[in-house]
């Protein structure tokens, strides 16, 4: 068994920095020295990794990526993107049902899971869609394997809405895993898209984006959701949450692992806001879309305040040619998970908010609200995925660095503070500067429930 040594680290791990070495055997962390952190080098490790001046994270853990495959793979595939996640300290991912085809049978998901096993750089899980007709068939998921049932309660890239009440009622009251929901009411899209197009016929700039998918398009469908679980007593999770007002459905006294009802932000409706639209353009084009500088601020605070839970990426790529088109046809979404953690750091270094939460909520929270076994902190008996960032090398994102099978990012042109210089995944150090150890893949993320 392989035993690397991570020497003088400043751990950054349930809610403090600490400086502590850590002992690595095979795919699991046996030992942090917090007294003599020499002691590290006493034990005699295959390898010892010179942490000193260095951020140690647990891995990141998203738990919501699009990475395209079948069906769809010359946007991307699991391979490129569970590669470009490592590089960027993301370890594991929950990967979404709108591919081609849908992953909405046993089958489908079963054959998703082989796929991963042989191609994915990262620990993996995937949800099972849910449609208008498939409920019959959630009463048979395998709770410990598969990480939720997404619910497409507007309809997106893909389209698999979910619109009929009986159906909607049929899923919350049968589901026996986590229903995680996009939210936003078709009817009020539909309506504003009608009136928008009416003034400006096909050349609708991309400005007018959150006004058409808007404020009252989330609130609406986010309600309806609350309300549906909280009659059904199911386990709801609302991702991708793009409005302030949409707090107000939340909770932040009760503990996480005691709450039915959860919240997900994605980093670009932390980072980005309408004003944005007018130099980015398609870029920026996500459903939900980004909205104001008010609702940008609203969500960090309601991250601070444990209204939202999880921050994740919502990584979901197209390619330049697809995305660079006018705005009825240029598809929603774009890539983000190769700068997710880093993006959310610069936030940190910015006075957003303190460091410590950043793993609170990428890394130690998904672990918790979706009951992760071994996974998602730096402990003793965990899985070893670990995360070493420079906390000094300013860099700046160019196309080359991209990592994605896309080959473009909306954060292109901007300077990053730190740096992801190692990624462990159950521990093997699959990324050192640049070079990647692709000879074993990772594993099926493991659910206690």
């Amino acid at each position: 068994m392989a035993r690397v040594g991570l020497f003088n680290c400043t751990i950054v791990n349930e809610g403090i920095q600490e400086k502590a070495s850590i002992l690595i055997e095979d795919s699991i962390i046996v030992k942090i020295y917090r007294d003599n952190l020499r002691d590290v080098i006493a034990s005699s490790p295959d390898q010892i990794i010179d942490c000193t001046g260095k951020l140690v994270f647990p891995g990141v853990i998203d738990d919501q990526v699009h990475f395209r495959e079948p069906g769809l793979t010359h946007k991307a595939d699991i391979y490129t993107e569970s590669k470009a996640a490592v590089a960027g300290g993301t370890t594991s991912f929950m990967e979404m049902p709108n591919t081609n085809p849908q992953t909405t049978t046993l089958e489908d998901l079963d054959n998703k899971f082989a796929v991963a096993k042989e191609k994915s750089l990262a620990n993996y899980s995937f949800y099972f869609g849910a449609t208008n007709s498939n409920a019959e068939l959630l009463p048979k998921l395998n709770k410990k394997r598969v990480c939720g049932v997404k619910v497409f309660m507007g309809s997106s890239t893909g389209n698999m809405l979910v619109d009929q009440t009986e159906a909607l009622e049929s899923i919350f009251k049968q589901s026996p895993i986590l229903i995680a929901t996009h939210c936003e009411d078709e009817a009020t899209i539909t309506a504003n898209l009608k009136e928008y197009h009416s003034k400006y016929g096909d050349g609708i700039a991309f400005r007018y984006h959150p006004i058409i998918r808007s404020e009252e398009a989330c609130f609406i469908s986010s309600s309806l959701a609350v309300s549906l679980a909280k009659k059904f007593n199911s386990r709801l999770h609302i991702l991708h949450l793009s409005t302030g007002k949409e707090l107000s459905l939340f909770d932040s006294n009760t503990p996480l692992e005691q709450k039915l009802i959860t919240a997900e932000v994605c980093v670009h409706h932390l980072w980005f806001d309408d004003e944005d639209y007018d130099t980015l353009g398609w870029k920026i084009k996500w459903n939900p879309s980004v909205k104001t500088e008010n609702d940008r601020l609203a969500l960090i605070e309601g991250l601070k305040h444990n209204l939202i839970d999880v921050v994740a990426t919502d990584h979901a790529p197209h390619l330049e040619s697809e995305k660079n088109q006018g705005y009825f046809s240029s598809p929603s979404g774009g890539p983000m998970v190769q700068h997710s953690l880093l993006a959310m750091l610069e936030l940190a270094q910015k006075g957003h908010f303190p460091i410590e939460l950043v793993a609170e909520k990428m890394c130690h929270a998904p672990a918790k609200l979706y009951g992760i076994e071994k996974r998602g902190f730096i402990r003793e008996g965990y899985f070893a995925d670990i995360v070493v960032v420079d906390p000094a090398a300013s860099w700046e994102i160019t196309k080359e660095s991209l990592l994605y099978k896309c080959k473009w990012s909306p954060l292109e042109g901007n300077t990053l503070s730190a740096k992801v210089v190692q990624t462990f995944v159950n521990g093997r150090l699959v990324y050192n500067k640049g070079i990647f150890d692709e000879s074993v893949k990772g594993q099926e993320l493991v659910f206690s429930r």
